[in-house]
């Protein structure tokens, strides 16, 4: 894969699983990364969720070229009528405004340099619906919007904006998830599997090179076979 020269990824969620497959994928290729996660082990510490702490990273940072914002949370794993407001609304918070603000963060810059890529991570879920997960279902599916939304506003910009829709991958994200769930996803799955971080990492980084010049607001599969639109 090729990418312009000097430009620097931002990688949320990058202390673990796809995130950190993803800033190994991009630095394997000469990319200058750095990560942000709230977890051990990141390049930088960041709550996704505050915009002041967004805005001053990337103020920090400088021009972001390459965003691919992978932090997010599962949530609650329970029937709906049993999940509380605050739990409907953290897993919001997290999955969409935190998608949100990075996206506003970097934007302006990309815009203004005529080059930029942005990737959002979805999930199946965002289009099958999965039982006993709606919070997480809906956030997703805002991020899909959002997504093809912002991809449309940008595609003359030469900002190409794009998810990923990832069936279960094992992840320390999922580590807490009810099994039942995960059994459930790896059932509906025809390769019969999760998938892998570094498998997602692949389709994640061709999306931020640029060899990827005619696809924005688009959704990517990466689930075995499970979606079907």
């Amino acid at each position: 894969m090729s990418y312009p020269e000097g430009v620097l990824a931002l990688v949320t969620g990058g202390a673990s699983g796809i995130g950190a497959a993803t800033a190994a994928k991009l630095r394997g290729d000469g990319v200058r990364v750095v990560t942000a996660d709230l977890a051990p082990g990141a390049d930088e510490r960041l709550d996704v969720t505050d915009p002041e702490a967004v805005a001053a990273l990337v103020d920090r940072l400088g021009p972001v070229g390459i965003l691919v914002h992978c932090a997010g949370v599962v949530g609650p794993s329970r029937p709906l009528a049993e999940l509380g407001l605050d739990e409907w609304h953290t897993t919001f918070q997290v999955n969409v405004d935190g998608t949100f603000l990075l996206c506003r963060a970097v934007v302006p810059a990309m815009v203004s340099a005529g080059w930029g890529r942005i990737v959002t991570l979805a999930s199946i879920a965002a289009k099958d619906g999965n039982p006993a997960q709606s919070a997480y279902s809906a956030s997703k599916a805002a991020v899909v919007a959002l997504t093809k939304s912002l991809g449309k506003e940008l595609a003359t910009a030469g900002v190409l904006v794009n998810a990923v829709a990832p069936a279960a991958v094992r992840t320390p994200m999922n580590a807490h998830t009810d099994p039942a769930v995960l059994a459930r996803s790896q059932a509906l799955t025809p390769m019969g599997r999760f998938g892998r971080a570094e498998e997602i990492a692949e389709l994640i980084g061709w999306l931020c090179s640029e060899q990827v010049s005619f696809s924005t607001g688009a959704v990517y599969d990466a689930s075995g076979g499970r979606a079907t639109y």
